[in-house]
């Protein structure tokens, strides 16, 4: 027996949800949302790096006498630690630090941080797009994949019809023996057309669920293709494009990283000035004042500047690197406008080839079907063979696979306009 078209389920899925669920569970795509997301966070850590860093510094320190006294104690001799580098025997440092420094790298490297921060944004916005193109094709595919096992059903039940015809004309020595076996034989490769049209029914749907389900197997429907047959203008479409592409936000945003990185480089060149605020105790006792009422608490404040002077020319090496990779981002957004404009191009003719076809395809079925109901009715009276309702019969499949085809082409095609023009 032949398998028969499964019904849908009573959960039904429109186009939003399932994009929705696909971009909750699709891997690459929260791939690229924790890119964007960290790519963020580096900006933001790129920024903060500009600004003084704020320390509070406590430390006790023990060094073993070396029997001898000096004069390095606040007032009058104390007991001379054993390792010169130390200042007393008990130490106590409780200190507030402010660190500072001032340099070109920084601010270029703030720079490179937000430009990657918009690059990222920008693929992720890549990454939604195309999540929604696959989701789109997807979706009407499963709905044209359940109209094609139906139609294949159709077909079965129509080869069957005819056998049983011809079965009852041959017993009426109306017909030879050969109109059965001819019949005969299209029931029996629309039968096993019909279990190819359901294994592939079955494979788009779990494809699909993939996207969208914990579990692939989980039922659902779809909505059949109910868009309107229009389409913007070109120079609609070009605005949109224009204004809003993702490819080259992301191209114009690595040129911006490429040229900042250029700039750290070359910053190395350039001294950078540190400056250091401290503020409380390092002294032999942890007190604001010691012996004598001397005090422990205050503050001191020292500034450098570090000039570079000889690195065996690895700054140069530097410069020279960054500018390989600017000069590649340049190649990058010249050829991400190239690809713009192809991808308008082609898309709007694919949209419109698409659109223009499906009024045809729809004369084609209606078409093919007076034909079939023609060509069995003159077979009924004697005035066509098997072999004719056999290819009306095969003729009136053919329209109504390529409608549902033709149906999905131009709903693929309207997405990926969409998706160009930032509208899905």
């Amino acid at each position: 027996m032949a398998q028969q078209v499964q019904p849908d389920s009573s959960r039904h899925l429109t186009l939003n949800e399932a994009i929705h669920q696909a971009q909750a569970n699709e891997p690459a795509f929260a791939a690229a949302a924790a890119a964007e997301k960290s790519a963020r966070i580096d900006g933001y850590l790129a920024k903060t790096a500009m600004l003084p860093s704020v320390v509070y510094h406590n430390q006790m320190l023990y060094t073993q006498p070396n029997g001898q006294s000096n004069q390095g104690g606040q007032v009058g001799a104390q007991a001379s630690p054993v390792f010169i580098a130390n200042n007393a025997v008990h130490e106590y440092t409780s200190q507030g630090v402010v660190n500072e420094t001032i340099g070109l790298k920084q601010f270029a490297d703030a720079q490179v941080a937000t430009a990657n921060a918009a690059r990222a944004t920008a693929e992720l916005e890549i990454a939604r797009r195309g999540l929604v193109a696959t989701v789109v094709a997807l979706y009407y595919t499963v709905t044209a994949a359940r109209d094609k096992a139906k139609a294949q059903a159709d077909a079965f039940a129509e080869a069957k019809a005819f056998t049983v015809v011809t079965q009852q004309r041959e017993a009426a020595r109306e017909v030879a023996h050969a109109d059965v076996v001819k019949a005969q034989l299209q029931m029996q490769q629309k039968q096993r057309d019909l279990t190819d049209a359901n294994v592939a029914a079955d494979k788009v749907r779990l494809e699909l669920g993939v996207l969208l389900f914990p579990d692939p197997r989980t039922p659902y429907s779809t909505d059949a293709s109910t868009s309107q047959r229009n389409l913007p203008t070109r120079e609609e479409v070009n605005l949109l494009a224009t204004k809003n592409n993702p490819e080259m936000r992301s191209a114009l945003a690595a040129m911006n990283a490429a040229n900042a990185s250029v700039k750290s480089a070359k910053a190395a060149y350039l001294p950078d000035l540190g400056l250091n605020f401290t503020y409380g105790i390092d002294a032999p006792q942890f007190a604001k004042r010691g012996p004598d009422d001397v005090r422990n608490l205050g503050y001191s404040i020292s500034g450098t500047v570090d000039i570079p002077v000889w690195d065996w020319f690895s700054t140069q090496k530097r410069v020279k690197q960054s500018e390989i990779q600017r000069d590649a981002a340049k190649v990058g957004l010249t050829a991400a406008q190239r690809r713009l404009i192809a991808t308008l191009e082609e898309s709007y003719a694919e949209a419109a080839a698409a659109r223009d076809q499906l009024d045809l395809l729809d004369q084609s079925v209606h078409t093919a079907e007076e034909s079939l109901r023609l060509t069995k009715l003159r077979y009924a009276a004697g005035e066509s063979t098997a072999l004719e309702v056999v290819d009306a019969q095969n003729s009136y499949l053919a329209a109504v696979t390529a409608q549902s085809d033709g149906s999905v082409r131009f709903e693929s095609a309207l997405a990926a306009l969409q998706v160009l023009t930032g509208n899905l």
